[in-house]
């Protein structure tokens, strides 16, 4: 019995499903059962576990297998890469190699003589195969094998070769499908950033996932070729390539299985060579709504209510990557309407909003956050938002604003909610503009969420608990075991601790007394703020994440 009827019996696919995946067998000559997959008729899983069953050929889960690193050097990079193949274990002669495909027995002859052994093949999907091949042999491995062979590529050093030499080797097609491939790993792996450093024997290739940066296997032979990898990323942002002693900022933009990308790229020299960060702003992930950054039943009833006044300004607090843009941005989304004209001015632009006017900030010309404010009250808007309230001018022409009626939402750099206050003080703000235009300000950080595909109960040593973790022994709290879909952290995904103030009479009291932070805080907490802190804990009972992800964003 055939594979196609094997499958048709056991209900997998239907008569018609087969029909096509023959059709299309004898129109390009493809297998009948790679024909199905592509079609889309079975899952590659259901077919090898079909194969397995039928041949006898057993299944392996790579993620709980134990690999030997020496019997994965016994077969050469090339081949593992090419064919999709992993060795597992060398026992009597005898190598257990796991494939995705038990029908191509020209790799396995092949195998059998580079290593003299019997071949022993298992199956698994070829998406477990490739992640494996990525752990052990480095992601591009394959790539920088052709370079290392190549006899057109010559490796150069930082210090020798003029900027024509740099050109032409960072328009090698090998040099250019490896930086490729970092970009590829970058966003299949969900990273917000990409860190190339050189060391002085080593090349670290670092990915930032939920907010927590991730070394990631690279091939030892990769610093042999730091120079064209960085060259490559001049060219597609447009700097310099000759320029090796000065810091350099451009852009990179990228489409990526159908998604945009705006990549801003810096590159300072440092004492090994060039170090490049590269932030990845996906377009299509700021389409987050209110709902969906984690704020507390309550505090998302009251910041609704702020973003619904006529005017006054809303601030947004919290270190660089707390997701403040983030916030505003679904702040604007919820309340733009063809009633309402929203302008912004931002430095830089980082997601397209739909009936937004948004406007670049380019400090070169003159065009600053505070002018192209005072420019853009004459275009009537009823909203506006400042990307950040950075200095005294920006701060008068922000304030200026929301007395004469405009809603304003901008972001300040200060550690929570109570100190926006101070803050704009001591930039030189006056106490009654302040009182009399700041409505609110909201502090956030961002924490990871335990991983729904390992998450589980457990019940933690209360001796390890902070103190200000008021923990009922017994009560079970959640962590992830780690998996594959999380990188064996136990994470997946992140979301928002939010500390909301609203200036009421007394909190305004005392920034007309010039009264410290400390007092702003007692008082606030007196009328019922809840501290980044108490909202991390409320989300730990509620299994959303971990005491250790509070610990680690917060203060206590």
């Amino acid at each position: 019995m055939s594979i196609g009827e094997v499958l048709l019996e056991k209900g997998l696919i239907t008569a018609e499903h087969l029909a096509r995946a023959m059709d299309m067998r004898r129109r390009t000559g493809q297998r009948l059962d790679r024909a199905l997959i592509e079609l889309g008729c079975v899952s590659e899983r259901q077919l090898l576990e079909v194969i397995s069953e039928q041949y006898g050929i057993p299944m392996v889960d790579l993620s709980d297998v134990q690999i030997d690193v020496e019997t994965l050097r016994s077969l050469p990079p090339k081949l593992v890469y090419r064919r999709g193949l992993v060795p597992l274990e060398k026992q009597n002669g005898t190598l257990r190699v796991a494939t995705s495909d038990p029908f191509d027995l020209y790799s396995f002859d092949e195998v059998r003589m580079l290593t003299g052994l019997e071949i022993q093949p298992v199956l698994a999907p070829s998406e477990d195969i490739q992640s494996v091949i990525k752990t052990y042999y480095g992601v591009g491995g394959e790539t920088i094998d052709e370079m290392m062979d190549s006899a057109d590529l010559e490796v150069i050093n930082d210090d020798q070769g003029d900027g024509e030499d740099l050109l032409e080797m960072a328009q090698e097609a090998s040099v250019i499908k490896l930086v490729n491939e970092i970009f590829l790993e970058a966003v299949k792996e969900r990273a917000t950033d990409i860190h190339i450093e050189p060391y002085e024997h080593d090349l670290k290739i670092r990915y930032r996932i939920d907010g927590v940066l991730q070394e990631t296997t690279m091939p030892v032979q990769i610093r042999r070729f730091q120079a064209a990898i960085i060259s490559r990323i001049k060219i597609m942002a447009h700097l310099n390539i000759a320029e090796k002693r000065l810091p350099q900022d451009g852009r990179i933009q990228l489409k990526i299985g159908g998604r945009q990308f705006d990549v801003r790229v810096s590159v300072i020299p440092m004492l090994y060579g060039e170090g490049v960060v590269m932030r990845l702003l996906d377009h299509s992930t700021v389409r987050f709504t209110l709902t969906e950054l984690g704020m507390a039943d309550d505090t998302l009833e009251l910041f609704h209510q702020l973003i619904s006044r006529p005017h006054g300004i809303i601030l947004v607090t919290g270190p660089t990557g707390s997701g403040k843009t983030t916030t505003l941005y679904a702040a604007l989304r919820e309340i733009v309407s063809p009633a309402i004209k929203v302008v912004t001015v931002e430095d830089p632009v980082e997601y397209h909003l739909e009936g937004v006017n948004q406007i670049q900030v380019a400090p070169k010309i003159g065009l600053t956050f505070a002018r192209g404010l005072r420019h853009i009250l004459r275009h009537d808007p009823d909203v506006v938002l400042i990307g950040e309230i950075r200095d005294l001018e920006t701060a008068e022409a922000a304030v200026q604003a929301a007395l004469t009626g405009h809603l304003v939402f901008s972001t300040l750099h200060t550690n929570d909610a109570c100190s926006s206050a101070t803050r704009l003080l001591d930039m030189g703000v006056e106490p009654f503009l302040v009182t009399s235009t700041v409505e609110a300000a909201m502090a956030q950080r961002l924490v990871r969420t335990i991983c729904p595909e390992c998450k589980e109960p457990y019940e933690p040593d209360p001796a390890r608990l902070p103190a200000d973790f008021n923990y009922q022994p017994g009560e079970p709290l959640w962590h992830g075991q780690g998996c594959r879909k999380c990188r064996g952290t136990g994470y997946y995904g992140r979301t928002g601790l939010f500390e909301l103030m609203v200036t009421s009479d007394r909190i305004r009291e005392h920034v007309m007394n010039r009264s410290p932070a400390g007092q702003i805080l007692a008082a606030a907490k007196a009328e019922g703020l809840r501290l980044l802190r108490e909202d991390g804990w409320l989300k730990v009972r509620h299994g959303i994440t971990t005491p250790e992800e509070v610990i680690r964003a917060t203060k206590a």
